[in-house]
């Protein structure tokens, strides 16, 4: 079995998706975690390609991109759906949770408290548009069996349920409206 190394910052964040679906699989893995002076002095190295994390070491090779990690791993353990319309399914649900995850990320690095404020008023419609689509998309699959893809757990269910984690931290009642 390969040696996987998640490495990221100590927050769940872009990587959380990826260390779902090992642990979902039931797959060991090593979590590395740097504070940003940490990963300063790592990204000197000029080990990471791309020069930013998430990355995942395995057996030695490092791969870049949140998306494309998880991707690999939901495809290596069997968490990506069984077809290839199953599949493009997830990527689509994980997609539509990264656009709500860069929303907030466009929110918490505003400076400008108007700008702010008109940032808020947008993501809470872009929210309630996604809400409502993945509300449609669950209960259409299986006759609404709590999975997105498939008949079991996917790589869009772990992607939404970690940035519903998130959301649900500041919106305790956001999925009120959505009873799937």
């Amino acid at each position: 079995m390969p040696k996987h190394r998640v490495i990221y910052f100590n927050a769940r964040g872009r990587a959380e998706p990826s260390r779902l679906v090992l642990s979902a699989a039931g797959v060991e893995f090593e979590d590395v975690r740097f504070t940003n002076e940490e990963w300063q002095t790592e990204k000197a190295t000029g080990k990471y390609e791309f020069g930013q994390l998430p990355c995942l070491e395995t057996d030695g090779v490092i791969i870049g991109q949140s998306r494309a990690i998880a991707r690999y791993l939901a495809n290596e353990y069997g968490l990506a759906g069984k077809t290839n319309l199953d599949k493009a399914k997830a990527d689509m649900i994980t997609d539509a949770c990264e656009d709500l995850l860069q929303g907030m990320a466009k929110i918490h690095y505003e400076k400008d408290e108007a700008k702010k404020k008109e940032l808020q008023t947008e993501y809470g419609k872009k929210i309630a548009t996604i809400l409502a689509a993945l509300e449609k998309i669950l209960t259409a699959n299986n006759g609404g069996d709590g999975f997105f893809v498939g008949d079991g757990v996917s790589v869009a269910d772990l992607s939404f349920f970690a940035q519903m984690e998130y959301n649900l931290s500041s919106a305790a009642d956001l999925l009120d409206s959505y009873p799937s």
